[in-house]
């Protein structure tokens, strides 16, 4: 493939997991312990980060990188059993969201695509560097942006660590040929129509870097507190018997000990922060139990059962013949639905769908959901009736 996505040697203190091993930095010793296991989701966004790179070597690059080799790439891409047809529409919104980002600079930008920026004056791991999906230079303007494929949680770009390094290791190789002022994180996370920017100032972004290297030090000898929480356990490979985050969890039980008969509001957001991980805790315990049990291994009190099976027509069109031939009627064999919204736009793409049937469509809001304080959401006020809400 075009940047060697697939063959890059996963750091022990990479960018990527940058979050958890600054908040907790004895996990990334401790995960390393455990396979690097990659899930579909993870190859699925490996596969739609290199069709994004052929699009901007394509456009970037077009005497290198021409319409034809584009299109052929492509093709290559669609004989993947990870393909998807909606990656088109998506990895066009990205490579559009970069060209609008290089537009907007008043002279044409330096450019790199897929930047491995070496990033050992922060990260204490020899030889520890890091690949930025877009990075563009103009006047005294450093963008970086990244693709997120994900369509679960919103990533935002403020303070997000990662971006923030891939950004220190950019500043470290080119500001020697260019005054570089400001900086611009950006993400694009077109599944979730998830895009924003955040601006740092260099001091501010000079200063994350002493702290980076201070923690990194850390991580890297596997030394400093655990410090389980909701994103830095997200994707710790140890997670599920990380015996700081099981007695992290195990607290809450004993928080129940104050004895007001009824809990005021402050005492319901506590519950609400302290319990966040004790769900995501124990569906991890439980699936770590699992495999153990698959294994052969004994887990005190549980076993491993076969669940609900589900059926399938071993030839769906012969048995549907023989219903045909034996008299009953095709019709009632078939049903014909119209495809859903988001089906027509998924057809069309985005700009031919809000161009052609755009007017007929009327967003309704969501149901009011209970969200952390840092959501980038505009909080809701109580406007409408509990009832009107949860129709």
């Amino acid at each position: 493939m075009i940047g060697g996505h697939t063959e890059r040697a996963h750091a022990l203190l990479s960018p990527s997991s940058a979050h958890m091993w600054l908040k907790c930095t004895p996990s990334a010793k401790l995960s390393a312990q455990f396979p690097d296991t990659t899930s579909s989701a993870a190859a699925e966004g490996t596969l739609a980060h290199e069709i994004c790179e052929a699009k901007l070597q394509h456009y970037f690059n077009t005497k290198d990188y021409s319409k034809r080799k584009l299109t052929s790439f492509i093709n290559k891409c669609k004989k993947s059993e990870l393909w998807d047809d909606e990656m088109v529409g998506h990895t066009d919104t990205y490579a559009e969201y970069v060209k609008d980002k290089a537009m907007a600079y008043e002279n044409v930008p330096f450019v790199q695509i897929e930047a491995s920026l070496d990033l050992s004056t922060y990260i204490a791991e020899p030889g520890a560097r890091g690949t930025a999906d877009c990075l563009l230079i103009g006047g005294d303007t450093l963008t970086i942006i990244d693709f997120k494929y994900g369509k679960g949680v919103p990533v935002s770009a403020e303070f997000n660590p990662q971006l923030m390094i891939y950004a220190l290791g950019a500043y470290s190789t080119y500001s020697m040929l260019f005054d570089i002022k400001r900086v611009k994180l950006c993400i694009c996370q077109p599944r979730i129509d998830n895009s924003n920017e955040w601006e740092v100032g260099i001091e501010e972004l000079l200063s994350f870097g002493e702290y980076v290297k201070k923690r990194s030090e850390k991580a890297f000898n596997g030394v400093g507190e655990y410090a389980p929480g909701e994103s830095q356990c997200r994707f710790c490979r140890a997670k599920a018997q990380c015996r700081a985050r099981a007695d992290r969890n195990l607290e809450l039980a004993g928080f129940t000990a104050e004895k007001p008969p009824l809990l005021s509001n402050d005492e319901v957001g506590e519950y609400l922060k302290r319990g966040e991980d004790v769900a995501k805790w124990l569906s991890d315990l439980k699936d770590y139990a699992l495999s153990e049990c698959l294994a052969g291994k004994e887990v005190a009190g549980w076993k491993a059962v076969e669940g609900r099976g589900s059926r399938e027509w071993t030839d769906a069109d012969a048995a549907f013949k023989e219903l045909i031939d034996s008299g009953t009627p095709e019709e009632m064999l078939y049903e014909r639905k119209q495809l859903t919204l988001a089906g027509v736009e998924k057809l069309l793409g985005k700009k031919e769908f809000e161009s052609k049937v755009g007017k007929y469509v009327d967003k309704k809001p969501g149901k009011p959901a209970l969200v952390v304080e840092s959501d980038k959401r505009q909080a809701i006020t109580n406007t409408i009736s509990a009832e009107d809400a949860f129709k």
